[in-house]
């Protein structure tokens, strides 16, 4: 059986934190990691996922250098990245299980996303996230990215970006290994959804990927995401 590294990234979660720390300890009991990479959080977030992880790291703030952070300490053949405000269903915490089971080396892949609030605009945007990733090839955070250390390693990681470094690290597996889909969820939170409106934020999104297509600076879509950057 390979060891699953589940890597979590954090910077002022500490009001939810608690449910995805209570979610993972099956996998602890199973005898897999968990580790959390904090990013300089202010509101006690390190002191509450503490006693519940194999390992609590700091690293530079942002994704992409936290999550690499992780799997530069990380002990497992399988890397699980797993946002702070996304909670895996116990069916998709078997089918990593059963996956790490097999022992494959080289594989990556995704989970099925759904979005925290019950509105059935939040149905649709759900269904659409779906398609595209199976018409694409291309996985996010929100879908909790699987990847073995191996294929991890040879496309050096998630590249040192300050925005869609999950596309960009998606975009490098797939030319090497198609990606699996986990047909089990993750409830990721819609809170971005409730607070900015569906509608505004289905042209954000759409706005920011299409422009770091075309090659625009990551930093700059950071700050138009985050309206300021992530870390400040």
């Amino acid at each position: 059986m390979s060891l699953i590294s589940v890597i979590v990234p954090t910077l002022n979660e500490a009001q939810r934190i608690d449910a995805l720390m209570r979610a993972l300890q099956g996998l602890r009991q199973a005898g897999h990691e968990i580790i959390v990479v904090d990013g300089g959080s202010t509101d006690g977030t390190p002191g509450k996922v503490e006693r519940h992880a194999d390992r609590l790291i700091t690293a530079e703030c942002g994704r992409a250098p936290q999550m690499n952070a992780g799997a530069a300490v990380a002990k497992g053949d399988l890397f699980w990245f797993v946002h702070a405000d996304t909670l895996p269903s116990a069916e998709a915490i078997a089918a990593l299980m059963e996956l790490a089971a097999l022992g494959r080396r080289r594989c990556w892949g995704r989970c099925m996303a759904r979005l925290s609030a019950p509105a059935w605009p939040l149905r649709v945007v759900e269904a659409l996230m779906e398609w595209r990733s199976r018409w694409s090839g291309i996985a996010t955070g929100d879908q909790a990215v699987f990847v073995s250390r191996s294929l991890f390693e040879d496309v050096g990681g998630f590249p040192a970006i300050a925005l869609m470094e999950d596309i960009a690290l998606s975009r490098a597996l797939k030319r090497r290994r198609r990606p699996l889909r986990v047909k089990a969820p993750v409830l990721t939170s819609s809170r971005r959804w409730e607070r900015e409106g569906v509608v505004r934020t289905i042209l954000l999104m759409w706005y920011l990927r299409l422009s770091f297509a075309l090659g625009a600076d990551p930093a700059r879509l950071a700050r138009r995401y985050y309206k300021r950057s992530r870390c400040d």
